[in-house]
């Protein structure tokens, strides 16, 4: 199919070449006749690049875009990023890879929950409910061996 229409062109081309070589004017030219391209500067069809106010304007557009997401996620049920009302988490620690204990209040009670791939469960109500504060864990870290040391000690060299 291209190779029809490239012949069927060609004589036309070569006509169209003649008429050119022998200096006679459009106007005299045969009807059907296409006139040879006039050359084109290199890039003149190219767009033109946006600028500084162009680059400006679209960060300001992509900012708005972002921001205004983030507004229509906070006003969704259920969206956004703040905690429920009447809920706080105690304390949590890992107890595997993927799994954790936590300590959760909610309202003037406190549940013991274990978290892991197979879902949350509530393993206890503590009957007296624990203080929330970073004294016990201030505590936990003191008590907590020296690294340095230790190894030094497995090493076998005394410092």
């Amino acid at each position: 199919m291209i190779l029809a229409t490239h012949f069927a062109t060609a004589p036309a081309a070569a006509k169209a070449a003649a008429v050119h070589a022998a200096g006679l004017s459009p106007a005299v030219r045969p009807a059907g006749q296409v006139q040879p391209a006039s050359p084109v500067e290199v890039g003149a069809y190219a767009p033109s690049t946006p600028g500084l106010g162009g680059a400006a304007a679209a960060l300001v557009l992509v900012l708005a875009l972002v921001l205004g997401l983030a507004w229509v996620l906070k006003r969704l049920p259920g969206g956004g990023f703040r905690q429920a009302d009447g809920l706080r988490v105690v304390a949590t620690i890992a107890l595997g890879s993927r799994e954790r204990a936590a300590v959760v209040q909610v309202g003037g009670e406190q549940l013991l929950l274990g978290m892991g791939a197979g879902g949350v469960r509530t393993l206890h109500v503590l009957p007296e409910p624990l203080a929330s504060g970073g004294g016990q864990q201030a505590s936990s870290q003191r008590r907590m061996p020296d690294f340095g040391r230790l190894l030094a000690q497995r090493l076998g060299k005394d410092t």
